[in-house]
């Protein structure tokens, strides 16, 4: 294991701690905006590594770095009739013993004086802003990332220009793999008579501006003849070409297979050009909804990663991974070949990418997850609504409590989900190089 090997897992896990960090401080600042009292923000889990107290909140690192937390008192609120201040029989019953162990827990923090200063009797609105800040600070923290990228380093763009004229047709399940043999039939570009240095402008009488148009066009076509219309040596000129079709990766979805596709037979420039703020927002807006598919499939995913752990199944590079994973990318990247700039590009996009995915994760709605208070905020100004609108009386706050058997199961599976990743991470790693 190499020196960069090393550097590059260190400077991956700091950069995810860090995310964690911020994404606490997005619940600490409104918390202390809104006089709720928060009486410890820590970074990790597990016995105390170091903290210091500052005013009535102590700040501090925990041993185990694989999250974070911020204590607001009052969470829980009390029983309608209740003294939140006073500490309550527990009754017998296994559930409701739990969930009142946890109300006496909270009880506990409350200090005389601090009747206004708890989470759970702050205006909806109030909590929701708390809460969400979170999530909200890692989407912040994905955008200023993705900015850096495309504003500062820029990114590939395929250009309309053609790069080079393949010569032959070879089956999509041998490409790459051999040379074209004298049998092998000519590309549709080659037979027109298409050239590097040649501009597409135009397919089947319709103007494109860029590659990606042009490729959808050819696509859609399908097999037969068309015009591509190009620019060479400053001169327009229309040519007639015979598309064919074959079986091609999906534009939208690499890992789809388009079948009977037009083809023309022509790669595209690539060049490096910077971008403006909205190609972000429609890079985040297109990740965000990969992103949110993705979360939505990790039941099923947890079953390969399962097989993957322990049958030694290929790791699908497309599934969950955790922050030991997420670590050995890092230094995956730092190890390779490829150059310093494009590396550091890597890490950022990757960075990115995780501040993304942690975001949308922790907006689940299902405690003990952020989700899970925010539903319970929307759920309480619903109510209070349509009492307004019924001219009832106020209802009282939302019992998040009673969904307590199901944060505990919840927690249970996140610990073993967590575990697992871990292991996998381990013992079968996903490997984005090869």
């Amino acid at each position: 294991m190499s020196w960069l090997f090393v550097a590059g897992f260190v400077i991956l896990f700091v950069g995810l701690l860090v995310s964690i960090a911020l994404h606490e401080i997005g619940h600490l600042l409104p918390a202390k905006l809104f006089n709720v009292r928060v009486t410890q923000y820590m970074v990790g889990f597990g016995p105390t590594l170091w903290s210091r107290r500052r005013g009535e909140t102590e700040y501090g690192i925990k041993w185990i770095p694989l999250g974070g937390y911020v204590r607001l008192v009052g969470m829980l609120p009390p029983r309608p009739s209740d003294d939140p201040n006073k500490l309550r029989r527990v009754s017998t019953g296994p559930w409701q013993g739990l969930i009142e162990s946890a109300r006496a827990a909270a009880s506990e923090e409350i200090r005389p004086g601090d009747e206004n200063r708890v989470f759970y009797r702050k205006p909806w609105w109030q909590k929701l802003i708390i809460m969400t800040g979170g999530p909200a600070m890692n989407f912040v923290l994905a955008f200023v990332l993705f900015c850096v990228v495309a504003m500062g380093f820029g990114v590939q763009v395929l250009k309309p220009t053609v790069s080079s004229v393949s010569k032959c047709v070879i089956p999509t399940a041998e490409a790459g793999k051999r040379d074209c043999r004298p049998d092998d039939p000519l590309t549709p570009a080659a037979k027109a008579g298409i050239r590097p240095g040649d501009r597409i402008v135009a397919v089947g009488g319709v103007e494109v501006e860029s590659w990606e148009e042009a490729t959808r066009l050819i696509r859609a076509h399908g097999a037969g003849r068309t015009t591509i219309g190009i620019v060479r040596d400053g001169e327009r000129m229309t040519l007639t070409v015979d598309l064919i079709a074959q079986n091609r990766p999906s534009l939208d979805d690499p890992d789809k297979i388009e079948k009977n596709v037009g083809f023309l037979g022509v790669t595209p420039t690539v060049v490096i050009e910077r971008q403006g703020p909205g190609y972000v927002l429609n890079q985040m807006w297109e990740l965000t909804t990969r992103t949110a598919t993705a979360i939505v499939g990790i039941p099923e995913k947890m079953v390969g990663v399962w097989h993957a752990a322990f049958s030694g199944e290929r790791r699908d590079p497309n599934g969950p991974i955790g922050i030991v994973g997420a670590g050995r990318i890092g230094g995956e990247i730092a190890s390779s070949e490829i150059p310093l700039e494009n590396k550091i590009v890597v890490f950022i996009n990757l960075l990115a990418g995780l501040n993304l995915a942690v975001g949308m994760f922790n907006l689940i709605p299902l405690l003990p997850l952020d989700g899970g208070h925010i539903a319970g905020a929307i759920w309480e100004a619903i109510k209070r609504g349509i009492a307004r609108l019924l001219r009832r009386p106020t209802p009282g706050y939302v019992d998040v409590a009673k969904a307590l058997p199901l944060t505990y199961v919840m927690a249970l599976l996140l610990l073993i989900m967590g575990g697992l990743l871990i292991y996998v991470d381990l013992v079968n790693p996903v490997r984005i190089l090869g």
